[in-house]
Formats: structure tokens, sequence, C-alpha cells
């Protein structure tokens, strides 16, 4: 099986346009399966247990006699995790250790624990931090059981504080992921419910009989679940509704073409939709690179996959330098970015968008997917330019802290006052003035 993979070269003088078409991914709202989710929302929502087990009957061919049957008890959860190899149980170990490690030296070092500070005048304002009271994670289940996904969303949650983390992950046709239940038990889960589809993301977001609504719902899914989620934004918080996964390489072309093709793979496995870009200022060392994956392709279990999603969404693009590539490197802000080269710091140093960067040839993407410590759920589809991987701070919350001392109502009272009348908001300005001195009578302007 041999691919061509597109190329670009950035002194095209339709450059820009080639780059746009490869980038142009717009997730498409399939109108059959909104409407298909907005049914199974509203008969949730009306419904609670009676509808999630009929669907759960009808979509995953599990016929509970009621939901509470669906749930796994920590004993199984336990058992799932002394049942693993001693060798898998170990890197499961490790993974999840350097997942914790790493998300409470977040917690720590972007000011979880909120601040207060006094004015001259005793006037005390601040911030209070706290955790969420309950989140919902939704875990994939039959084709695709990413156990790595139930370390990278609960432990931020049970790190930021969260009492109570209730997962759900569909069984279909019974089939339990062995793997999965031990990264819930591992990471602390509380509840286990094997229900899945848009089907669960409505009972966590309303909440039923058995189980309780929760205040933020985040992990991957399928077409339904994303749409399920979009739709109950608002009810519940989400993390993110997420493309198609994505890396961009920028190399200078001393690494082992072998390695780069193999990073391209690492995600064009994924699925068809996938996107894998390199960028390298040596055309020859692109053309190393193309040789490398049609020699390796064969190999590949997922090959079908890999070549489908490098054809039709991949693209080595060269360029003129590495700074040109720095800069195209921002335009596409992608999931991923490996910045493979000599020296990587100087030019991560000019990246300003990406989900996640990958410095040097030795820190390849995989490495980041599993057990290097930082999340991976990272935003996609350019969405970097203004969000940020999932942590600790997706499960707190913030609330301001004013106690405005007697002196400090004096100025600000007066400072208010004037602006509310200039908005026209009477009762804001007398509410205000009331907390003047007493001889300065309120009166409406």
């Amino acid at each position: 099986m041999a691919i061509n993979i597109r190329k670009l070269d950035s002194t095209d003088a339709d450059f820009k346009a080639q780059l746009a078409a490869v980038l142009a991914f717009e997730a498409s709202e399939d109108e059959a399966i909104d409407r298909a989710v907005l049914r199974i929302l509203e008969d949730v929502k009306q419904r609670g247990d009676a509808a999630v087990l009929e669907y759960t009957k009808q979509f995953d061919h599990v016929d509970g006699a009621s939901v509470a049957a669906l749930e796994i008890g920590r004993d199984e959860l336990q058992a799932a995790l002394d049942s693993l190899p001693p060798v898998r149980r170990a890197a499961l170990q490790t993974a999840a250790d350097r997942v914790r490690a790493y998300h409470e030296r977040q917690k720590n070092e972007i000011g979880s624990n909120g601040f207060i500070y006094t004015e001259a005048d005793g006037t005390v304002l601040g911030q209070k931090v706290t955790p969420l009271d309950r989140v919902g994670l939704y875990v994939p289940g039959g084709k695709a059981a990413y156990p790595s996904s139930v370390l990278m969303n609960a432990i931020p949650a049970k790190v930021a504080g969260v009492p109570e983390v209730i997962m759900v992950v569909p069984t279909p046709n019974g089939v339990k992921n062995e793997l999965v239940l031990a990264a819930a038990a591992m990471s602390g889960v509380d509840r286990v419910f094997t229900i899945g589809g848009a089907q669960a993301v409505g009972a966590l977001a309303y909440g039923t009989a058995t189980i309780p609504q929760v205040d933020k719902i985040v992990g991957p899914g399928n077409a339904y679940v994303a749409a399920a989620k979009r739709r109950v934004f608002g009810t519940v918080g989400i993390d993110m509704i997420a493309g198609p996964s994505e890396i961009l390489v920028v190399c200078d072309g001393t690494t082992d073409p072998d390695w780069i093709a193999m990073d391209l793979f690492s995600q064009a496995e994924h699925d068809e939709l996938a996107q894998s870009i390199l960028v390298c200022p040596d055309a020859a060392y692109l053309d190393k690179v193309a040789e490398s994956v049609n020699r390796q392709l064969e190999a590949m279990p997922r090959k079908d996959t890999i070549a489908t999603s490098l054809t039709n969404r991949g693209a080595l693009v060269k360029v003129r330098d590495m700074n040109e590539a720095c800069e195209i490197a921002n335009l596409i802000a992608a999931e991923h970015l490996e910045i493979s080269a000599e020296n990587p710091q100087q030019w991560a140093d000019k990246i300003r968008h990406a989900g996640a960067m990958f410095l040097g040839r030795f820190s390849s993407e995989s490495l980041g997917d599993y057990c290097a410590g930082p999340n991976h759920v990272l935003p996609t589809s350019r969405t970097a330019r203004f969000s940020s991987p999932l942590g600790v701070y997706d499960f707190q919350k913030r609330s301001s802290i004013l106690m405005v001392s007697e002196g400090g109502a004096q100025t600000l009272g007066k400072v208010a006052a004037e602006l509310a009348y200039g908005e026209g908001l009477q009762a804001h300005a007398r509410s205000a003035e009331y907390r003047l001195n007493p001889g300065l009578k309120p009166g409406l302007k």
C-alpha cells in the first residue's frame, strides 16, 4: 500500500489557500443525530430511570432490571484492578502517580487556594476557590476503551477536591473492559454505571431517581455524546466539544525520519479524520519522511485508517526556515505540537498557540497520551488559540469576596452612586447612598 501525502511549499503564491484547505474541518452537526439526541434527552428528563433502561437495552443490548443493577460496585472495581497482570498494573500505577503529581503541582502553582487582602480603609477583597460538588465522567466503551482517559479526567477532579465523581461507560452486549474498571478504582472514581450514549449524558445532566445530577460533564464520546453535551451545556458545565485528534511536527531535519513518520502515524491511527502535519525547511528531509511513511505503513495493524487520514488530511510542508515554521505553527494552533529540533526551547519561545508542546526529539506525543503527567485532554480544531488543556481549574469555581468597611463605603458609595445615576438605575444609587454618613441624605437625581 503506497500513499501520497500532499506536499505544500510556503513560497507558492497560493500557499495560504492551500494550507487553509488542509486545515478546513467543521464538525458536521448532523440534523438527524441532533433530532435523535434531543428526543432522547427530553425522554430522560421526563421519565428518568425508565428511559435510561429502555435506551440501554435498545442501543447496548443490556437488559437491566433497574438502573441500580447497572451500577458497578467498588468490590468489582477493585477486583478488576487486582486481576491485572503485574506489569500492566505497575504501568497503570506509574501513569496514575505521574498524572496525580503533575496536577497537584498545578493546583499549588495556579492559585487554587484563593487570595484575600485588606485595603487601607479596612475594606477586605479577595477570591474564594471551591471545588465542584459532583462531576460526571463519560468514558467510551465498545470498540474504543481508553483507561488513560479515566486517569486524565478523574484524577484532576479528585486533586481539585471534588467529593464525588460519577463515571458512565457503555458495555455493549454486557462486555466490560477490565482495564477501564481498574483505572476507575485507581483514580478514586466514586460510582460507575454501565450506561452510555445521549441517555447517559441526559441522566448526568438532569438526574434520575438513581443517578444524581452532576455539575459538570467531562470526557470524550461519539457524535451522539458530543451532540448531547452541546445540548445540556448551561444546565451543567462541560469540558469541551472535541474534534478529531491532531499532531503538528515542526522539525529542523535532524531527527531520524522513521521516528517522525511514526509520530505522524500515532495520530492518524485514531480515525480517518485525524490530522498529521509535518513542517520542515529541508525538502530532502521531507522526502525521507514520505519514503519512511510508505515503508512502515504495511506493518501497522490500523494501516487502512492511517492511510485514509494521511491522504485526506495529512500534509508535508516545506518552509523557508524555522522561524516561518513557528509562524505557521501559531496559525495552525494544533492540539499536539512536537518541536523535534536541536535546542527546541528557542523555537518554543516563539509559540503562542498549542494545546501541548513536546520539546526535543525524545518527547514523543504518545508519552503525553499515557504517562508523562500533563493532561491529554486538549483543545482541537484551532481552539488552542483561546482554550487550555483540561486541568484542576476545570473542576473548581471562584467566588469573589467583598467586605466593605464603613470608611470604604464612604468612598465607594459616592463613586457607585454617580455611575448608577448615569445608567438610570436609581435604586442602585440609593442603596449605595444609604451607607454614606448619616448627614448625607440620599435623593433621586
